[in-house]
């Protein structure tokens, strides 16, 4: 029996991801960021550590709902989750629950290379025929968005600035790994950090 044959990645202008995810937090310095497993979480630490990140280093398919939780208790500051397609599709439920709550100041980064980054860049469903942007508008999430690097980000940025309901915006990027940059690792440090920035006693 012949195996199925796999569909071809489509061809795209596709962002390098450290450049983009560096563009992002440059322009929304004040942003609270929940950074996902692995690669994302590098990539913002490459952008410039601050109080303001949260690093998840586990807990891989929690960004998105750690940045609605976090959406939700602080309704006055822009939330992003940046994460990786791998991650999105393994807590796709969350954007169900992001849909029904639709905070204003909350955006879902997808860094999508259509590959597991952290397990040996086997292809992932992303670049196998399942559409990210056509699930969370499907859920609900009506600004929802693919984007390209010869699109750009200005209808992502235009998107958050318009506070009309949460973003999520699916970024295809380059399929190749950078050097790593690793963030701390100590998760009571970070956690008490982040909650100083927030103005909270640690715990």
């Amino acid at each position: 029996m012949n195996k199925p044959q796999q569909p071809a990645m489509p061809a795209r202008s596709a962002f390098d991801r450290r450049q983009v995810v560096k563009d992002i937090l440059t322009r929304l310095p004040d942003a609270l960021v929940v950074s996902g497993l692995g690669s994302p979480s590098y990539d913002v630490y490459a952008a410039g550590d601050r109080p303001g990140n949260f690093y998840l280093w586990g807990a891989m398919g929690g960004s998105t709902s750690v940045a609605l939780g976090l959406a939700l208790a602080q309704p006055d500051k822009i939330v992003l989750a940046i994460t990786g397609d791998g991650e999105q599709l393994m807590g796709i439920g969350s954007l169900a629950t992001v849909a029904v709550q639709q905070p204003a100041n909350l955006a879902l980064i997808v860094l999508d290379n259509g590959h597991f980054g952290e397990t040996g860049m086997q292809r992932s469903h992303a670049s196998l025929g399942a559409n990210l942007t056509d699930m969370a508008r499907a859920c609900g999430i009506r600004n929802s968005m693919s984007l390209t690097a010869s699109e750009g980000l200005d209808a992502l940025f235009s998107s958050i600035e318009a506070r009309s309901g949460t973003t999520f915006a699916q970024l295809h990027i380059e399929a190749h790994e950078h050097v790593r940059a690793l963030p701390p690792r100590d998760g009571v440090f970070i956690q008490n950090r982040f909650r100083s920035h927030l103005g909270l006693d640690p715990f």
